[in-house]
């Protein structure tokens, strides 16, 4: 038996299962203030492309997007 993890086909209306809703990525901006679920509240340092550094006062931590931990306060 095999499991594939190829592109998963339409949403069927007659389904009564909900389709999966993707959530919009946030942007965040240098100075931004944030609330991370781990380490607490930090501010953002630097930007990449796919990630983000925050200084939590203790720690620099470097966000991989798409930040599903972390909020803008």
């Amino acid at each position: 038996m095999s499991t594939s993890s190829g592109p998963r086909g339409r949403h069927l209306a007659s389904s009564p299962f909900k389709p999966k809703v993707e959530l919009p990525i946030e942007n965040f901006e240098t100075g931004d203030l944030v609330s991370h679920d781990s380490y607490g509240v930090g501010r953002v340092v630097g930007i990449e492309a796919d990630a983000v550094s925050v200084d939590f006062r203790d720690q620099t931590v470097r966000v991989s997007s798409p930040y599903r931990k972390m909020t803008k306060l």
